[in-house]
């Protein structure tokens, strides 16, 4: 390290410039971050001289391009005036600006320009902060990645990146991936569109603020299910929708007879989140009668369609629809693994050039490479191969969590089993607060959802949301024990009331 105080005018005594060789910051970059903040601080006047590149150089012994670099660096940014056979001078515009740093203010009277109402109102919501969890048991929403076949993903990505490489078309939706999409979920799903009708995105959440920025005017209502996914409720509050919710009886959402009709309804009809119930055929033909007579669009969220394990899957509501009214949202991340960071949007075709318009807009746009890994990984039969595997693995978990559950918490929880998912609900029976059980068992180490914190209005729902698919049975074993050994303490068990109840 050099340190010097650089000589010539008057208005450079006691600048001092120090260079260090060992920092991974370039000579050129320290000594033009110095100079600019010399000049910002007025110790170097507005007008006054810098040194020649020759003395300067030989001061800070670096060569004359070090200097030259960074002199025509503060030059390019107005801070100097270089002028052919003349010393560098500090530019005398700068005497109109106010470039001496302020003093930070107090805390307590610190004033922010205001935030934009999208902002506002997606910074009043928590529910991203919630899915912050540490991955630990038993988190729900999330698959088991360690089922993945990474081994055949990377090839596919492998073989990809190297035929990309040779060939670029622009296209952002890839054609590809939208035929072995529409060939997949056709034959699964029931869905039917054509290929230009699905649009790849980088996640479901992001076909959801899509489908809001297209769809909402401020003022607009919207129907979700209540208690329910609060990652579209957000969507639709921040493009400035009032919100309403809808409440469930076994079989989905019940649409409020007497309601005005919503711009859109917002369900998840395969596998209610959170409760998992699968709304039936009758009540999804009620909604799309619904939207037909009151001109709104559905929603339909199909995040974990495939992983159904009681029958055959329900084919989606989308596929019921004659009169190009359902949006139907579905991902990639829940069936293989979260890093895939992938969903898509099926839309009705009147929409579709508008949301291709408005996606390129948003800059909603999947990793190209993915794009092209995933139609080479479905074509080859591996997305429906991991398909079967992991539905026979999750189906027995979700069975081992209720067991375990009935074994141990009987008396305490009771359980309802989903026909198919990634999580189950159980009920808190002696109605203490489920947020308070939350933090009780996250300081044991077992992370799981309150369901009052997926109701609008955070009070009318007392659950806990216990995720099974990541877990191995084992994990879940080990999870349950812990939930018991906490929220038992001090009750006493199912056996000791018993006998205290028999008559002497």
């Amino acid at each position: 390290m050099k340190r010097i105080v650089v000589p010539v005018s008057d208005a450079l005594v006691g600048a001092i410039v120090t260079l260090d060789r060992r920092s991974d910051v370039g000579l050129v970059t320290q000594l033009t971050q110095q100079l600019r903040a010399l000049i910002a601080s007025g110790r170097l006047a507005a007008g006054s001289l810098l040194p020649s590149t020759r003395t300067l150089a030989a001061d800070l012994a670096v060569s004359r391009n070090t200097i030259s670099y960074a002199f025509e660096q503060l030059a390019s940014e107005g801070y100097l005036k270089l002028s052919r056979g003349r010393r560098p001078a500090v530019a005398t515009q700068l005497d109109d600006c106010t470039l001496a740093p302020v003093p930070a203010p107090r805390r307590d009277i610190v004033r922010m320009p205001g935030l934009s109402r999208w902002a506002s109102q997606l910074v009043s919501t928590d529910w991203p902060l919630s899915y912050q969890a540490p991955m630990r048991p038993l988190r729900a929403g999330q698959g088991d990645v360690r089922e993945f076949p990474h081994a055949v993903w990377a090839r596919c990505l492998r073989r990809n990146v190297l035929r990309r490489s040779r060939a670029h078309d622009g296209a952002i939706n890839r054609l590809r991936l939208r035929h072995e999409l529409k060939e997949y979920l056709q034959a699964n799903r029931g869905v039917r569109a054509d290929a230009d009708q699905i649009f790849i995105l980088p996640t479901a959440q992001a076909a959801l603020s899509l489908v809001a920025a297209i769809l909402i005017t401020p003022g607009d209502r919207v129907l979700v299910e209540d208690p329910g996914y609060p990652g579209a409720a957000s969507a639709f509050r921040t493009a400035g929708a009032g919100i309403v919710g809808a409440t469930l009886d076994d079989q989905g959402m019940l649409y409020p007879g007497d309601a005005r009709p919503p711009k859109v309804i917002f369900t998840t009809p395969s596998h209610q989140h959170p409760t998992g119930r699968l709304m039936s055929v009758g009540r999804r033909l009620e909604l799309i009668s619904v939207a037909q007579r009151g001109e709104s669009w559905i929603v339909e969220d199909d995040y974990d369609g495939e992983l159904h394990y009681d029958g055959r899957p329900v084919p989606a509501l989308q596929g019921l629809d004659r009169q190009a009214r359902v949006l139907y949202v579905g991902t990639f991340s829940k069936a293989m693994t979260p890093e895939i960071r992938v969903g898509y949007l099926v839309a009705p075709a009147p929409l579709a050039q508008t949301i291709e318009i408005a996606q390129r807009h948003m800059g909603l746009i999947a990793a190209v490479d993915v794009q092209e890994a995933l139609a080479d990984f479905i074509a080859d039969g591996h997305f429906l191969s991991h398909i079967r595997k992991v539905r026979r693995i999750y189906r027995a978990r979700r069975d081992h969590l209720a067991g375990a559950l009935e074994r141990q918490l009987s008396d305490v929880l009771a359980v309802e089993i989903p026909p198919g998912g990634m999580q189950l609900v159980a009920r808190l029976r002696d109605g203490r607060a489920d947020s308070a059980v939350v933090e009780r068992l996250a300081d044991s180490g077992v992370y799981v959802r309150s369901l009052s914190s997926l109701a609008l209005d955070g009070k009318s729902e007392r659950g806990l949301l216990l995720g099974f698919a990541a877990w191995r049975e084992s994990e879940i074993s080990a999870a349950v024990r812990i939930m018991a050994a906490s929220l038992t303490v001090g009750r006493p068990s199912a056996q000791a009331r018993v006998r205290a109840a028999r008559p002497t």
